[in-house]
């Protein structure tokens, strides 16, 4: 099924989404400064801290920023048709993030370093390269002008799924704020879902719109992450 074919606002959709998400955020909550983060950290042996450290407070501040993002882009950048089974897929995948990070980051209580600074600048940049590229995307699609062609400017100059590629960087910020090797695997799964997964399925969709246009736009760009592949 080709997902970016078809184009709904799929308003109930994106409002089960947000509300779930929202849920799984309230959980995090739970877990990073209530009794569910003790009762974790009892399973694992994980030492108890008297006061909750910092980097519990940027790892939630890191998803409230990301759930506000994402609700942003489903209500008001997207518009292709979701289908109810994405009700489910989607608030499974972020709570690898709002769940996982959440628990991965329980055992540290190292005051916030320089790592963490840039880690919380990587955040930043992430959330830019995604945001800021389906912006730029937007605005050329609004143009009549523009109807038929393919964008590749700005930074979709860098990268033909520079979205995805600002995902991942955000992705990677958690696990570098959360100080947690376990927490190098979610970002690794994010890789592998973006290369093998969303990539190939979108580029499928974009090389059946717009052919020619497509072709030589994937021979000058880079793929995925800029100027690597």
């Amino acid at each position: 099924m080709d997902l970016y074919a078809d184009k709904s606002a799929s308003v109930p959709q994106k409002l089960s989404i947000t509300a779930i998400e929202a849920a799984i955020l309230l959980l995090s909550g739970y877990v990073l400064f209530g009794p569910g983060g003790e009762m974790i950290s009892g399973w694992f042996g994980w030492p108890q801290f008297e006061t909750i450290p910092a980097r519990r407070y940027v790892i939630f501040g890191f998803s409230v920023v990301i759930l506000l993002r994402m609700a942003f882009t489903m209500f008001y950048l997207m518009k292709r048709t979701m289908p109810w089974a994405e009700v489910f897929s989607v608030p499974a995948a972020f709570s690898l993030y709002y769940l996982g990070f959440a628990i991965a980051v329980l055992p540290s209580d190292a005051p916030l370093g320089w790592i963490d600074y840039a880690g919380i600048a990587l955040f930043a940049l992430g959330c830019y390269l995604n945001t800021a590229s389906e912006l730029d995307r937007d605005r050329f699609k609004k143009d009549p002008a523009n109807k038929g062609k393919i964008y590749s400017g700005g930074l979709w100059g860098l990268s033909m799924h520079i979205n995805f590629f600002g995902d991942i960087v955000w992705i990677t910020a958690y696990a570098v704020v959360a100080q947690s090797l376990w927490a190098c695997a979610i970002p690794l799964l994010a890789v592998g879902f973006f290369a093998f997964y969303n990539v190939p399925m979108l580029d499928a969709h974009l090389a059946k719109r717009y052919g020619d246009q497509f072709t030589a736009y994937a021979a000058r760009t880079k793929k995925l992450v800029p100027f690597v592949w």
